[in-house]
């Protein structure tokens, strides 16, 4: 039997997998010194970076597709009274509602979804931060960004860093005041 993508995620996490994951030190590292407002963690796991940022006041819409992953922050979020809207959501089904300029951070580490990139633009406030990451490869997949891509798409905000090693892509971007 061939397992969607989100199956597979599902079956992981039953698992066990993916749990005891640290932020990423790219996350870590450009929201250290932000000021906690709205955040938007896509593809969200068990919440490693959305446990991160709540735990610093930061207030926290995670989405995830997998029901098990989103059971399991949940419970990693109560005991510790961290407030995380968690929802369940079939992103590449187009089940979860970007709203306009409504967070000042979005993160979709190590997820791609191209058609979601315009969404995630206009869901950022002015001088919003995005944070990606993504599996580099020789040829676009519909997982994998080719050298250069991402920088393409966010070619006309300020990139605060961009780097290509060790096949993931990353990209670190400031949304551009409206008429600066």
């Amino acid at each position: 039997m061939l397992l969607s993508g989100i199956q597979k995620w599902e079956q992981r996490y039953r698992n066990g997998e993916k749990l005891r994951e640290e932020p990423a030190p790219l996350v870590v590292d450009f929201t250290r010194d932000l000021a906690p407002g709205w955040a938007l963690d896509l593809a969200c796991g068990p919440g490693r970076h959305a446990l991160y940022l709540a735990a610093r006041g930061w207030r926290v819409t995670a989405v995830d597709g997998a029901p098990t992953a989103i059971d399991l922050l949940r419970a990693r979020a109560v005991p510790s009274s961290l407030t995380i809207d968690a929802r369940r959501a079939d992103l590449e089904a187009g089940e979860f509602d970007f709203s306009i300029e409504a967070f000042d951070l979005i993160l979709a580490c190590l997820y791609l979804q191209r058609d979601l990139i315009p969404k995630m633009k206009r869901s950022l406030r002015s001088e919003g931060i995005v944070i990606l990451t993504a599996l580099l490869g020789e040829a676009a997949t519909p997982t994998r960004v080719v050298p250069g891509e991402i920088r393409g798409l966010f070619q006309d905000w300020q990139v605060l860093h961009y780097r290509e090693a060790q096949g993931v892509a990353e990209l670190v971007a400031r949304k551009p005041t409206p008429g600066a």
